[in-house]
Order: structure tokens, then sequence, then C-alpha cells
């Protein structure tokens, strides 16, 4: 299994970034996909969950900011990440069941 994870970089506070996760190994459409979020000295922390019928949560610190979304065509997952702050400058995870990306920097600052 492969869950690699893409779209991270620097911006400023206020601006947006979409990230991608491309899957594979895996059947997509049957999974559970989820996005984390660490930052250096904390614990990984849950950003937002799709289910593989298309329902959606979020942390509430990034509810009405972030939209998570599923291309089962492409066996793709993404994160639209608008209103940056920088809090949420981390290392963001792709996740499924057992299986983790490699992680792609955010980093939001002026």
């Amino acid at each position: 299994v492969q869950l690699q994870a893409s779209g991270g970089g620097l911006v400023q506070p206020g601006g947006s970034l979409r990230l991608s996760c491309a899957a594979s190994g895996i059947i997509f459409s049957d999974n559970l996909m989820a996005w984390f979020r660490q930052t250096p000295g904390k614990q990984r922390e849950w950003v937002a969950t799709i289910t593989s019928s298309g329902g959606t949560s979020y942390t509430s610190s990034v509810k009405g900011r972030f939209t998570i979304s599923r291309d089962n065509a492409k066996n793709t997952l993404y994160l639209q990440m608008n209103s940056l702050k920088p809090e949420d400058t981390a290392v963001y995870y792709c996740n499924a069941r057992v299986w983790w990306g490699q992680g792609t920097l955010v980093t939001v600052s002026s």
C-alpha cells in the first residue's frame, strides 16, 4: 500500500492550499480516509475524515475552513485548506486504516 501526499508549501496567513494524497494497493473507494497533522513535540492530531460514501467530519479548529474530498476514479484524497492560520503549520499525513502517507509540510507564515 502506498499513500503519496503532496501539495504542501509556504503560504501567507489567510491563503489557501490544496493537499492531495494518491493511493495505490488498496480498494480506495471502499476505505474511510483521513487527514492528520503533526507539529514538533506534539502528538499527531486528527484533522478530517471522509467515509466511503462521502460523509465528512472535521476537528473543530478547521471546521468551515478546510474541506476534505475524494475522487474514487483517481484513487485520490484531497484537503482544501482556506483561511490558513499560523497555527495550521504542520506536517500533514493522509491515512487509510493502518496505512500512512509520508507527510507533506505546510507552513503558514508572513
